[in-house]
């Protein structure tokens, strides 16, 4: 059974930084393409952050460019987001997902059930 738990959000400034992780298990990281994707109140899904499951490309929305990095440890299967020079903006559920042999977009394969990140100005 695959389970994706993210972890790391909270309440931060304006300008500071987090460090979201999604711990994988039922799957192995070199498999799967993983992405971070958010939902803010009373808009849609978006994407956000993606590395392939090649672990040989990185992907992200232009509003993240320069701020959000996204990282994979595959000895402890977790994938990683650093979000520094955080925004209000930024404020939204973050959610990972992964695709097996494939990229996460709009859909993906298995979901996170989200983690909350919130940035005050």
């Amino acid at each position: 059974q695959v389970q994706l738990v993210e972890s790391g959000g909270g309440l931060v400034q304006a300008g500071g930084s987090l460090r979201l992780s999604c711990a994988a298990s039922g799957l192995t990281l070199s498999s799967y393409g993983m992405g971070w994707f958010r939902q803010a109140p009373g808009k849609e899904r978006e994407f956000v952050a993606v590395v392939t499951w090649t672990g040989s490309k990185r992907y992200y929305a232009d509003a993240v460019k320069g701020r959000f990095t996204i990282s994979r440890e595959s000895a402890k299967n977790t994938v990683y987001l650093q979000m520094n020079s955080l925004k209000p903006e930024d404020t939204a559920v973050y959610y990972c997902a992964a695709s097996y042999h494939n990229t996460p977009r709009s859909s993906a394969d298995y979901w996170g059930q989200g983690t909350q990140v919130t940035v005050s100005s």
